[in-house]
């Protein structure tokens, strides 16, 4: 698998409004997550990263809802992304919004938000698509350097590998937003041509598999059909 981990500096936006069109972006990401808020069920969820904070989460029906931030004044915990403090297995639902697009090293962020999710535990993660109208602005110097082309462009099967390498089972693939500058992203477009979405999202949920097979676990304990099993023979003299 090809390393993600890189030493160079990006410049993370507190809000989405510090990104070109960036309105346009959270408004269409929220329009993804409108129907999967009442299906997430638990007692924590957690939003990690400032563009994460400012996604409307009213409709999700975990009540309890954290935004742990890099250090924002409206960030409840302020953490390092790669070094969460929760405890194992505490979380029911992370939210990561454009957080791994932000990151040096998103494989350590996913390690981090497996091991604090429950079992079964969901992660919604979204981000820029390279294969876009907006990935083709990385091709330009002039403009390289400016948000949100500073960001990290993944492919959204490149993500999904990623979530695969560690137990998770992804439920939900989407891109949208084919035309960045427009409110509604282009509805006709990115109805016959989402491949072309300048934004991705992807909904997982963990999955812990036995050590043992519920299978071979059967065939282990089942006798065999020509074995005696607790059988005793006894003879008597005859008179």
């Amino acid at each position: 698998m090809k390393p993600a981990q890189t030493a160079q500096l990006i410049d993370i936006p507190h809000s989405w409004s510090e990104i070109p069109w960036g309105e346009y972006y959270r408004a269409a990401l929220e329009r993804q997550l409108e129907p999967w808020w009442p299906k997430l069920f638990g007692y924590h969820l957690l939003k990690l990263g400032p563009l994460s904070a400012e996604i409307a989460t009213d409709k999700c029906a975990i009540s309890h809802q954290i935004n742990a931030g890099y250090g924002e004044q409206d960030a409840q915990v302020v953490v390092d992304p790669c070094y969460l403090p929760f405890a194992p297995k505490s979380v029911d639902a992370c939210l990561l919004a454009h957080t791994l697009c932000y990151s040096g090293d998103p494989h350590r962020i996913l390690r981090e938000v497996d091991r604090i999710l429950i079992d079964d535990g969901w992660v919604i993660l979204s981000g820029f698509n390279p294969v876009s109208l907006l990935g083709m602005g990385k091709l330009l110097p002039y403009v390289r350097g400016r948000q949100p082309y500073v960001s990290r462009m993944f492919t959204l099967m490149r993500v999904v590998d990623w979530l695969h390498v560690l137990n998770f089972e992804v439920l939900h693939l989407s891109r949208f937003q084919v035309l960045p500058w427009s409110r509604k992203g282009g509805e006709f477009l990115s109805r016959h041509l989402p491949a072309l979405g300048c934004e991705s999202m992807i909904i997982a949920r963990k999955r812990t598999i036995p050590l043992t097979p519920m299978m071979l676990k059967g065939k282990l304990i089942r006798p065999g059909w020509r074995r005696a099993v607790g059988a005793t023979k006894s003879f008597r003299d005859r008179p």
